[in-house]
């Protein structure tokens, strides 16, 4: 059982050493501002990842268009997960371009993209933020280990610095709360009071 133990102490050490930088709390308030800026000014926003991350991505959507803690009116926010368009691209395409096919067709300027990748190396989230960026769209991104070629491509990389996925992706589903808390405070401040 001492395994258990181990992995929540390892947790827990990723998420100190992810705490203790203070770069990584402006970075985290900078993504929330990118967010919020969209929102205001009617555009949308695009989250994508694969894997565990698609799941995060699709968690941190529904938030968005559903609720948080309190009823609000929901937010435009699509999680790129379609079963039909991915196959379809995937089939006609590659896989390397399920991502970037939506975003050509739905992303427009003044909308973000939310990118999660555990390496920093997903070809197909690199080819989505090329494509978000050519729109004129911003780009946040969940990385992990060394942030891989996206840490160098988007707005704002938000890299966890461990080698372990699990471990990333439990601080990225805590940057996805917090990113939408600090969403609701600025657009919905009447929950909060």
């Amino acid at each position: 059982m001492s395994y258990i133990r181990s992995s929540l102490l390892e947790a827990q050490d990723t998420l100190n050493k992810f705490i203790s930088d203070d770069h990584n709390i402006k970075l985290i308030e900078q993504s929330i501002q990118i967010f919020v800026d969209s929102f205001k000014n009617k555009g949308r926003v695009f989250s994508c990842g694969n894997g565990g991350s698609m799941c995060d991505s699709l968690h941190f959507a529904e938030e968005l268009t559903g609720r948080y803690r309190k009823d609000r009116a929901p937010l435009p926010a699509t999680g790129i997960s379609e079963a039909g368009h991915i196959t379809c691209i995937a089939n006609d395409f590659g896989f390397d371009h399920i991502f970037s096919r939506f975003v050509e067709a739905w992303g427009q300027s003044g909308d973000t993209l939310l990118a999660i990748s555990t390496s920093g190396n997903s070809a197909n989230v690199i080819k989505a933020v090329e494509v978000a960026k050519a729109k004129g769209m911003k780009v946040v991104a969940l990385l992990g280990k060394d942030g891989g070629k996206l840490k160098s491509m988007v707005d704002v990389p938000l890299i966890i610095p461990c080698p372990i996925t699990d471990r990333i992706q439990e601080v990225h589903i805590k940057c996805i709360h917090i990113f939408i808390e600090g969403i609701e405070r600025q657009l919905f401040p009447e929950n909060y009071l």
